[in-house]
């Protein structure tokens, strides 16, 4: 049996790092190709490298069909999950896939829902050797859990796609730089971005700080004044507040003024009268 490479399915999946691929080659070599390659009819879908490496060594390997896939995005969809399912793919790379999974799911979707959808479903998709329908990833935080990360992480990644250059994506990859420096480096203009990759590891933080102080610059400044007018009202409210405390105080103590005088009077009165009576006619 002829095997078909498929160009698009073989770079869908970001290649093995040259000391992965490296890594793979001994294992093949020494322990032979353990696990079956996976077909789709003619067409490779899994283990492009184990089919490379055991046709360059002239090495035996097994096949096995997947008869579920009944179109390309199901076999895009099982490529995706197996290897979010890896833990040798980066977070980055993880991200990547599940926003993917995320695209081919809503265009799915958004098809099943036409209202000739279920005519071609039945006529072209068996039922009973359909691929299941994922569920949907119609959330960051559905995306981020797929990808076993943070929504944060995910909205930086999303900003990486959009607005890095081929540069900063292929540093990001390579681990050259985080996600966090990456997202920041890729709100600069494409040309300082190329150049900053350009000059390596270290600007590439160096533009990521500078960013960083950038947008902390200019949140400072856009931070809302405190209104002189508001602040005078309280300032207002306080000082009146003070004033009627200091005026009851003041009023209880005239109060205990005019109280001991009242005493003194009735006293200075009850005196007279006694001195009134006791005097001769």
């Amino acid at each position: 049996m002829d095997i078909v490479v498929n160009e698009e399915l073989k770079a869908y999946i970001d290649p093995l790092t040259e000391e992965e691929y490296e890594a793979l080659e001994r294992s093949i070599l020494a322990e032979g190709c353990r696990d079956a390659l996976v077909l789709w009819g003619d067409v490779l879908v899994d283990g492009h490298n184990r089919f490379g490496i055991c046709r360059k060594h002239g090495l035996p390997f097994q096949t096995v069909q997947n008869t579920r896939f009944q179109s390309m995005d199901d076999v895009y969809l099982w490529m995706i999950d197996q290897h979010l399912g890896r833990r040798s793919i980066s977070e980055f790379q993880r991200g990547v896939l599940a926003l993917r999974k995320r695209e081919i799911v809503a265009a799915r979707r958004a098809q099943a829902s036409a209202p000739n959808a279920a005519s071609q479903t039945d006529q072209h998709q068996p039922m009973d050797s359909a691929v299941a329908a994922p569920p949907p990833l119609d959330t960051r935080e559905a995306v981020a859990k797929a990808a076993r990360l943070s929504s944060n992480q995910v909205v930086m990644i999303e900003k990486i796609q959009k607005q890095a250059t081929p540069e900063v994506v292929a540093a990001v990859k390579a681990g050259t730089i985080s996600i966090n420096a990456a997202a920041a480096v890729a709100s600069l203009p494409a040309e300082e971005q190329i150049t900053a990759a350009a000059a390596g590891k270290d600007e590439l933080k160096q533009a990521a700080k500078r960013v960083r102080e950038s947008k902390r610059k200019v949140r400072n400044e856009s931070a809302p004044a405190v209104d002189p007018t508001e602040a005078g009202a309280e300032d207002t409210v306080e000082s009146l507040r003070q004033r009627v405390g200091a005026l009851t105080a003041e009023n209880t103590a005239l109060r205990q003024q005019v109280a001991a005088l009242q005493q003194q009077l009735r006293a200075a009165s009850s005196l007279a009268q006694t001195e009134d009576s006791a005097a001769p006619f």
